[in-house]
């Protein structure tokens, strides 16, 4: 028992003399020179004396400090430091209070988190179309709510009002929930599986024959595969970035943006592969695209700018060349009938018609995988030396002269 009373602590606390008064076993009553008192623990850690403030009085009674003193003693005595278990103990709450206040992230802040990390590559036309859907169609259901309050009922009822008639929009608007909420679970603020995840899951929910429909009415048009061989001529005839990029677009396959950003540091020449971080990706996958020999070539005559990171360097605010310079070049050519995009198309339908690639190896030359979840569990490889074989052969047959351009029959990759 300690040798202070509450009727001496009440009366040192009245006096108001500065001074501290001991309780024995370390507790102390302090009266400060203002006049305000409080509690002291008093303890030695390594020899050296330090001084820990249980609490003001009268919130804290002589009971209550006894108490706190007599937990700050078991942990001295096994020579833990009171003060730094303190110090941890409120960092843990406070880490706890984030993480709380965190979870409670609206939707909104979570689409608007993710755009500000991953918006940096895409166009303003992107941007404001990639809100605006949200805007539109997901906002008004799960706006407000937490990433771990919304689930598959909840993205059914952002869907399905516009499943049927906005197919394609619907399914973008899906992509987009499940992207986000994946960043969410990264984050620690959900857990547990994506309700906006397709495969094995809202394709059990939603009609796979209206995004199959969807799927072939996104159509772009393209320029015939006869007819690239005709146009790679032309554009090797241009000294200029947007002639490069336009080649670099059509013997890769790639997408227009994912040449606009491409950057020297993405780039392998002796191992004659393209290195694209999940970022830069439509599905947000790490991609390897395979280079030609025609492309190892075209990309060692790209100079490089001084200060730029890029391939093809703009003076805009992406610092990348302009978004339809590739287009605007197309149209000057006289070919305002085909898209950037279309290119794609037309390296489908050549791998088709003139190869006998397996139909897995031509669409993950594309970047689409369509391997369901059973098969992607047990295959994680991206085939890239199939896929090489048959980015050679498009490489070859689309840089050959027009004239010498003629169809052998099909190639026997396999």
């Amino acid at each position: 028992m300690g040798t202070l009373t509450a009727r001496t602590v009440a009366s040192l606390e009245k006096a108001g003399v500065p001074g501290m008064t001991g309780d024995g076993a370390g507790l102390y009553f302090k009266v400060g020179q203002t006049g305000g008192a409080s509690w002291i623990y008093r303890y030695k850690i390594a020899g050296k004396s330090r001084y820990m403030g249980l609490g003001s009085y009268p919130e804290v009674s002589l009971a209550d400090a006894r108490i706190l003193a007599a937990d700050a003693r078991k942990l001295s005595a096994v020579g833990k430091d009171p003060l730094a278990a303190r110090d941890a103990e409120r960092e843990a709450h406070r880490e706890a209070q984030r993480l709380w206040e965190a979870k409670r992230m609206p939707f909104t802040k979570l689409a608007a988190d993710f755009m500000a990390a991953h918006g940096a590559s895409w166009s303003d036309k992107w941007r404001r179309g990639w809100l605006r859907k949200l805007e539109l169609y997901a906002f008004p259901h799960v706006g407000t709510l937490p990433a771990d309050e919304i689930d598959t009922e909840l993205v059914l009822q952002v869907l399905q009002p516009i499943w049927a008639d906005k197919t394609r929009t619907a399914d973008e608007v899906r992509g987009q929930i499940e992207q986000i909420l994946d960043a969410a679970k990264a984050r620690g603020l959900r857990s547990g599986e994506n309700p906006a995840r397709w495969r094995g899951h809202l394709e059990n929910l939603l009609s796979k024959a209206e995004k199959k429909k969807a799927r072939k009415r996104q159509h772009f048009p393209a320029m015939a595969w006869r007819d690239v061989p005709v146009l790679m001529a032309a554009l090797a005839e241009l000294d200029s970035y947007d002639a490069m990029a336009a080649r670099l677009l059509i013997l890769t396959g790639a997408r227009s943006h994912m040449i606009r950003f491409a950057a020297w540091s993405e780039l392998d020449l002796e191992a004659g592969v393209w290195s694209l971080p999940a970022e830069r990706m439509k599905m947000r996958q790490a991609f390897d695209i395979p280079l030609a020999p025609e492309v190892v070539e075209l990309l060692k005559s790209i100079p490089h700018t001084e200060g730029s990171p890029y391939l093809f360097p703009g003076h805009g605010r992406t610092g990348v060349m302009h978004a339809n310079a590739i287009r605007n070049l197309l149209h000057g050519l006289g070919h305002a009938d085909v898209t950037r995009h279309g290119f794609r198309s037309s390296f489908r339908d050549w791998a088709n018609e003139r190869t006998n690639y397996p139909r897995e190896i031509c669409e993950l030359a594309l970047a689409h995988d369509e391997r369901d979840q059973t098969e992607g569990a047990y295959s994680r490889s991206d085939l890239l030396e199939k896929r090489r074989a048959l980015m050679a052969d498009w490489a070859r047959y689309a840089t050959t002269a027009p004239a010498a351009n003629v169809i052998q029959g099909d190639f026997k990759r396999a």
